[in-house]
């Protein structure tokens, strides 16, 4: 056979079989690819549908009633109008203040032993905890606090609020700081080891300033989870309609005033609990994004190094 012949000959049936067999796979397998695309877009509008929602009824429904007396007067009585919730946006950020104060270090703490310490049984039992801990309700949360820190007192307290709520970050923190901790370069501690640094003195000083661009992000995530909780409070910082400060007090909350607006017979108080529902998710909003900027700022920096 010469090699006109050999460039000249035609396919064999079984060569145009399998040709054709390839030809419907790629088209059946580009079809599923494109029907997947649909069903996996779908779900990520649906995923972001109920908060776009929420937003939008809560701008409808509550900014008409923000002004400068919303955050300035404090709530009127019965059948006057007006009024606002300074005290409870002050309130807020007290029971925020003490949550951090009670939840960061601990958390910190106990993130930085899991990582120092993985194989240790109380490591293994602490982070098995702090899971469970992490998907306990929130309510029963607030009847721990309540059973250990306002009864045996006789009263309830913004301290006992804010102990609750810290107790609901610690173990968001606590896994966070962990894996934090684990990215950061074994050389590092074994070049502060090796110029005489001691081993606690190695993880507070540099393991945790290397990471703290993680944590900051996972404590300010926690915060955002727990500054909208309402359960926890009800057993402990119970509320409060007059000005209060004090820690060892009953304190007005955000989440309190919407509550107790919310369930209420009065069209006033209800334009009110819209209006402070605006702002608390506002709030939230503020710290996702701050959050997801230290986020961004960290690994970008991760990259430029």
């Amino acid at each position: 056979m010469t090699a006109g012949a050999i460039r000249t000959q035609r396919p064999s049936a079984r060569q145009r079989a399998v040709s054709e067999r390839a030809r419907k796979g790629l088209g059946r397998r580009r079809a599923v690819n494109g029907v997947m695309l649909v069903v996996l877009a779908t779900a990520a509008v649906v995923t972001v549908l109920p908060l776009v929602f929420i937003l939008f009824h809560l701008v409808a429904k509550g900014a008409t009633s923000l002004d400068i007396a919303f955050f300035t007067h404090m709530p009127k009585p019965v059948g006057e109008a007006g009024g606002g919730m300074a005290n409870a946006i002050v309130g807020t950020l007290i029971v925020i203040g003490l949550a951090m104060a009670f939840g960061l270090p601990v958390g910190v703490g106990a993130g930085l032993y899991l990582a120092e310490n993985r194989g240790a049984w109380l490591a293994n039992s602490v982070r098995f905890l702090s899971d469970v801990l992490n998907g306990l309700p929130s309510i029963v949360m607030g009847i721990f606090a309540w059973q250990f820190l306002v009864r045996p007192v006789g009263h309830f307290s913004a301290l006992s609020g804010g102990v609750a709520l810290g107790a609901m970050m610690i173990p968001m923190i606590a896994r966070t700081t962990e894996e934090m901790v684990r990215t950061v370069p074994a050389s590092l501690r074994e070049a502060a080891l090796a110029l005489g640094y001691a081993r606690w003195r190695t993880g507070l000083t540099i393991v945790l300033r290397t990471a703290s661009a993680g944590i900051v992000t996972g404590v300010l995530v926690s915060l955002a989870r727990v500054a909208g909780e309402t359960a926890p409070l009800l057993f402990t910082a119970f509320g409060n309609q007059f000005w209060s400060t004090s820690i060892t007090q009953p304190i007005a909350a955000l989440p309190l005033q919407i509550f107790n607006y919310a369930i209420s017979p009065y069209d006033d108080w209800h334009r009110l609990a819209w209006a402070g529902a605006l702002v608390l998710i506002a709030l939230i909003l503020v710290i996702s994004i701050v959050a997801r900027v230290a986020t961004r700022a960290r690994f970008d920096t991760g990259s430029g190094d």
